[in-house]
């Protein structure tokens, strides 16, 4: 069973790595963006980081606390995906299991109306835009289980989805894609970059659907799937980062950020460390 240490250790280096990584649209270190900095998306892993991991406590309240803390220090919301994922994957990595995805399951599946309170009140703190405006509005008080008020969210927002298919687009997709280019050879920040190319290029971003419409998500899905291949296509490093900061470039002049295929991102690499530290810590005990 991992140390909470250790699950704390795991949530700061997927943050870490997420904004290390060069993400068209998104904000990294090559390039800030949507008027937000990298260094507010490391303060925000910093302060978040003890309330996500905190030991013992339930999800909804880890939730809470942690975009509280975001708040306080950072004044803008830079995490609310990151922490509704990894929350629950964090509490999940304490169970003595050697399954995670079954552990998260349990998590997810025994979360009750104190954690829907806490979620809803998450929500609204962090303030996104057009979240407030499903039939179980966040803004008021939960009148459902929050897997419920979820699945009603399935088919606009891949956040919900994650919580009641049990994180079945992270472990199967996005893990996919994050140990294949590792396999093959790409090192640094590459298997982060090729994991949130796999989920821009796979689902029109939930995100720039909401900010911009459906047919610009998908357009600019497309145009990941494209960039997707011609990046793997190319062994020269500086043409790689030529053609992503080409595409970063035009989807931030045209204010389209893909938040939501970030927050996809930062959940695969920490339950990829999460895998990696449950292994490790079987063997050593």
């Amino acid at each position: 069973m991992p140390k909470s240490a250790e699950i704390d250790a795991a949530y700061r280096e997927a943050c870490r790595l997420e904004i290390e990584a060069l993400k068209p649209g998104n904000v990294h270190r090559f390039a800030d963006g949507h008027r937000m900095s990298a260094q507010q998306f490391l303060d925000s892993a910093e302060v978040s980081a003890s309330a996500v991991c905190h030991p013992g406590w339930p999800v909804g309240r880890r939730i809470l606390d942690a975009i509280h803390a975001t708040r306080e220090v950072v004044g803008t919301n830079t995490n609310l995906g990151i922490v509704l994922l990894c929350a629950p994957l964090a509490k999940a990595a304490e169970a003595s299991g050697d399954d995670l995805q079954r552990d998260l399951a349990d998590v997810l599946g025994s979360m009750n109306g104190d954690d829907a309170r806490d979620v809803f009140r998450a929500i609204t703190l962090a303030n996104p835009g057009g979240l407030g405006e499903a039939e179980n509005d966040v803004a008021e008080p939960p009148r459902v289980p929050l897997l419920v008020a979820m699945r009603e969210a399935t088919d606009r927002d891949l956040i919900a989805r994650q919580y009641v298919s049990d994180f079945a687009n992270i472990f199967s997709g996005g893990l996919a894609a994050y140990r294949t280019a590792e396999k093959g050879g790409e090192t640094g920040m590459w298997p982060t970059v090729f994991t949130y190319l796999h989920f821009l290029s796979e689902f029109p971003d939930s995100h720039v659907a909401r900010k911009h419409g459906t047919a610009t998500a998908e357009n600019v899905r497309l145009e990941a799937t494209s960039i997707a291949e011609k990046t793997r296509a190319i062994s020269d490093e500086m043409k790689r980062l030529e053609l992503l900061v080409d595409f970063d470039r035009r989807l931030k002049a045209a204010s389209v950020n893909p938040g939501t295929s970030a927050d996809l991102t930062v959940a695969t690499v920490f339950t990829a460390k999460l895998n990696f530290v449950l292994h490790n810590s079987q063997v050593s005990a």
